[in-house]
């Protein structure tokens, strides 16, 4: 049977202070999470009740050991994570500062395993067969973790061209910028890698400045539009305290607002949210109810402390949404309400 949702990309340990609004030299407690954005989303769906496998690599080491470990306890099936002999399993400190101040620390250096993927080691029918595909620009930024992504792309997107797909739903392209991780951190040197990459995904999301990064555009919905136009069907358009866009190739548009919650660390919100989409698509939601349920997993995890640990479960979700206000979906009665509602009854909704 294919997976539900196979993600490819980071790998690594976070590493949090267990206290907050204090700055990393005075933090004398931490505790050890599994992270890597890809990585965190599977075990989001995971969580919601979906078959999830993540493709990665790790160090040989005692941390790579950890990761093994999680995966499994988390129910993500591992059996793509393997080891890179010369790299060292990538920790990440953070410090958290709330409601809006969380500032990364990435130790990947000389370089990261699960950049030292290659093309000649996928499992490529596994990846045709994924119900849901889901790779991340920070895969592109170098090789032959580059070649292996756009790969691992073109085989999805040859076998929706066959049309042989019966049970595959979407190619998921997170665009997940993070300037570090590239030689020079230059949007523009690597907007085209996301170009080529837009081309074989259905579905892109991400945040107006990693929009901007794959478009060169900076207003939401001139975004939305740019993403369709570089071959998506669906663009995710996260605007931060202003909710969601969601733009479909077929004309549907769901703008949702956020969802709000006592912030406590916000860095596992958007893999929630992320493994929500996974969740989602894979159930046939309408584009409403699916951004709001996506919106909810995001802020269940922003207030709570660590990322892979802290998604939830479906129930959790629900009851969120439920005691929301506007329940039971937390609408939007200021804009799209009655065709909302409309979706709703058409395609299928998460209550």
């Amino acid at each position: 049977m294919p997976l539900d949702v196979i993600t490819m990309g980071r790998i690594g340990v976070d590493i949090y202070p267990l206290e907050t609004g204090v700055p990393l030299p005075q933090v004398e407690s931490f505790a050890k999470f599994l992270g890597g954005s890809p990585t965190n989303v599977a075990v989001a769906a995971a969580r919601l009740g979906r078959a999830a496998a993540v493709i990665t690599r790790t160090g040989r080491d005692p941390f790579g050991d950890y990761c093994h470990q999680a995966l499994k306890e988390f129910g993500v099936d591992d059996r793509w994570v393997t080891a890179v002999e010369a790299y060292p399993t990538p920790v990440t400190f953070c410090e958290i500062f709330p409601p809006d101040d969380f500032p990364l620390y990435f130790y990947r250096l000389p370089k990261a395993p699960d950049l030292v993927i290659h093309a000649d080691e996928l499992d490529l029918e596994a990846i045709r067969a994924a119900r849901v595909f889901w790779m991340t620009g920070t895969g592109l930024c170098e090789e032959p973790s580059r070649t292996a992504t756009l790969t691992a792309l073109a085989e999805r997107g040859a076998e929706r061209a066959a049309q042989r797909a019966d049970t595959r739903v979407a190619t998921v392209f997170d665009l997940d910028w993070r300037p570090m991780f590239w030689a020079d951190g230059d949007a523009a040197a690597a907007r085209p890698h996301y170009r080529e990459a837009l081309a074989h995904a259905t579905v892109a999301v991400g945040n107006l400045a990693e929009c901007e990064v794959a478009t060169g555009e900076r207003e939401p919905r001139a975004c939305a539009e740019a993403l369709l136009a570089a071959g998506v069907e669906l663009a995710v358009v996260k605007r931060g305290p202003e909710g969601v866009l969601a733009l479909h190739r077929d004309g549907r548009v769901a703008e949702v607002p956020p969802h709000p919650v006592e912030v406590v660390n916000g860095l596992g919100a958007g893999d929630a949210f992320g493994g929500a989409l996974c969740h989602g698509l894979l159930a046939g939601w309408g584009l409403a109810p699916m951004m709001r349920f996506c919106n909810a997993a995001g802020a269940l995890v922003a207030s709570r402390l660590a990322c892979s640990s802290a998604m939830p479960f479906a129930p959790e979700v629900e009851a969120l949404l439920k005691n929301a206000p506007g329940a039971p979906h937390a609408r939007n009665a200021a804009g799209n309400a009655a065709g909302n509602a409309a979706e709703d009854a058409q395609e299928g909704s998460p209550s």
